[in-house]
């Protein structure tokens, strides 16, 4: 991938998610092998990674969870290793939707992960602003989400206006076993200014939202 390129951001519906679910679990992979505390533990197998995938398609089904990846394309930088590159999924975040009566107004930022040969791009930011934008067209005014204290992560949140509530020593086992402590953020959404076309955040196309309703580095401790 040519330097300085930064994929596209576009959502998946249910049955596209079962179709990218190999290339998730790659993904996946990946970020535990990097050292991700994302809810498994090193060595996490591909088939694993890929099932865990699978089973989240019946929530995208149900309008309770939107899943939205970074691909890469390829066409536009238009060298030979740009074009072997054409398509790839190289980041992915999830927004879970709150299914109690009382908690419709919040979601849960998941999974923001970003492959280790496609960092420094922008992608992990480009991600987070594209599920907090698909969020609040569905409705949601408050956003939380957890990552390991100390994490690229947690500088992640921080810089794009996320307010810790506070770190819980020992919370979730990193890929190695250790247990490590997690800060917990939230993010205030219902004052936030829509764009009148989500294709006007930089790196982020084709987004949709879900209706009816945890990075850079592996952004939650926890599943």
């Amino acid at each position: 991938m040519r330097p300085g390129t930064r994929p596209e951001v576009v959502g998946l519906s249910a049955g596209e998610l079962l179709g990218a679910a190999e290339a998730l679990g790659e993904l996946l992979v990946d970020a535990v092998a990097g050292g991700a505390s994302v809810g498994f533990l090193d060595p996490l197998d591909r088939a694993t990674a890929a099932d865990w995938w699978r089973g989240r398609v019946p929530a995208v089904r149900e309008g309770q969870l939107s899943v939205r990846v970074a691909r890469w394309d390829g066409r536009a930088a238009g060298d030979a290793e740009d074009a072997e590159d054409a398509g790839r999924i190289v980041g992915v975040v999830m927004v879970t939707y709150a299914d109690k009566a009382n908690g419709r107004h919040r979601a849960e930022i998941g999974k923001l992960l970003v492959h280790r040969d496609a960092r420094g791009r922008g992608t992990g930011r480009a991600l987070l602003a594209a599920a907090e934008e698909g969020a609040a067209r569905a409705g949601v005014t408050l956003l939380l989400l957890d990552t390991e204290t100390g994490s690229p992560a947690e500088t992640l949140y921080r810089s794009a206006g996320w307010t810790a509530v506070g770190v819980v020593p020992g919370h979730a086992a990193d890929p190695g076993g250790t247990l490590r402590a997690t800060t917990f953020f939230y993010k205030d959404i219902g004052a936030t200014a829509l764009p009148s076309d989500v294709t006007g955040v930089t790196g982020v196309t084709g987004v949709t939202g879900v209706t009816g309703a945890t990075d850079i580095m592996g952004a939650p401790a926890s599943p």
